[in-house]
């Protein structure tokens, strides 16, 4: 298939995937629509459902395509979108352009990057060796727990292991390619409980005031410098976002008092590490953690995969390319597991937002890039 006829090719494609209500958890028609586009180019295709209540069932695929001994170029991504909301200019469902830009839930984030990669794959020559994979979830903007996980263990059952893996979600900023992401923070949250003995405030001798105490703590944990930040990681940084005592009366000393942290760290860090580091904090003053560790943080150096993205970007749309750790986490915190792994994808202007949109342009040259990096990964 030309570049052309497969630029031509994308805007459909990417519209059928909007025109498929998807929140997360995504399931149905959405996979259906994707399997279809997959089937002809000659991939196998699995769909399966992983888990269950209260983070599942999450349904996911997993399709390959083997022409011959060589590299396994792996592409992942999500079908899931979150809720829209009210507002919207027209249907969020209802794919729409108007002017230069395509409007829809999940236009940047991100199914006009899967879109753009299956047309991509139009492009590629017949025989060009090695495998290419799609790693598809359902669960990215929910719990994330039964999605890419479940993904990388079915791959593992199959005996599958990419070499360098290209997520899509949308790094860029100012412009298509300006911003190449190689690696994000880790995230936990913790949650800081205190006990007390309720009573009368006018008998503070007959209670113990937990207030005070979870103040200290908090006090304590905002004072921490955890480290300046490194080479290629911003510092890392604690942030208090929830305090609650639940006391309806004011002559009643509580029981308890609880609040909760998070912590995005750099690879200077680990989850566990700073949930022993909090929990020696809290102790003294009886305090106990609760912690969940939603991903560690991850780099994946510059080199030979990111020049390869890099060159592919500057060939085609002229811009030279940031690498860069910012923003929130991804599931490509998972997949640094297995391989190199970077993400790039469209504009992130307009991702959550009402009126979410990409524009086609973008999106045919979202395609001829993916299709240059998939090419020269092969070679």
């Amino acid at each position: 298939m030309s570049m052309t006829s497969t630029n031509d090719d994308v805007l459909a494609l990417a519209q059928h995937l909007l025109a498929c209500p998807s929140v997360t958890p995504a399931t149905g028609a959405v996979f259906d629509a994707l399997e279809a586009m997959l089937t002809p180019l000659g991939f196998t295709v699995d769909r399966f459902l992983a888990g269950e209540s209260p983070d599942g069932p999450v349904e996911n695929l997993l399709a390959w395509r083997t022409t011959g001994p060589g590299p396994h170029f792996a592409f992942a991504g999500h079908l899931d979108v979150v809720p829209p909301g009210a507002g919207w200019t027209s249907d969020p469902f209802a794919p729409e352009i108007r002017g230069d830009l395509l409007y829809g839930r999940g236009a940047v984030d991100m199914k006009g990057a899967i879109a753009a990669f299956v047309a991509a794959l139009g492009a590629l020559p017949d025989d060009l060796p090695g495998t290419i994979s799609l790693i598809i979830t359902g669960d990215e903007e929910g719990p994330a727990t039964h999605g890419t996980l479940a993904l990388m263990d079915r791959m593992a059952a199959r005996e599958l292991r990419p070499d360098l893996c290209l997520v899509g979600e949308p790094t860029s900023s100012a412009r298509l390619g300006d911003v190449v992401k190689i690696g994000r923070r880790g995230s936990v949250n913790m949650w800081i409980s205190v006990a007390g003995v309720q009573g009368h405030v006018a008998y503070p001798h007959l209670a113990d005031n937990p207030i005070p105490r979870l103040v200290r703590i908090l006090t304590a944990i905002e004072a921490e410098v955890l480290d300046e930040g490194t080479d290629w990681f911003q510092p890392s940084n604690i942030e208090i976002t929830d305090l609650e005592v639940g006391n309806p009366a004011h002559n009643v000393i509580p029981a308890g008092a609880t609040a909760r942290i998070s912590i995005r760290f750099n690879d200077r860090h680990s989850g566990a590490s700073l949930i022993e580091r909090v929990r020696a904090i809290a102790a003294p003053e009886g305090g106990t953690v609760e912690a969940k560790i939603s991903g560690e943080a991850f780099l994946t150096e510059p080199g030979a995969l990111s020049d390869l993205v890099r060159g592919a970007i500057r060939d085609v749309t002229g811009v030279e390319t940031e690498l860069s750790t910012t923003g929130g986490t991804s599931d490509a915190r998972f997949l640094s597991r297995l391989c190199p792994v970077v993400e790039f994808g469209l504009c992130n202007a307009t991702m959550h937002k009402l009126d979410e949109a990409v524009a086609v342009a973008d999106l045919r040259a979202l395609t001829e890039i993916y299709a240059r990096i998939v090419e020269r990964a092969l070679r």
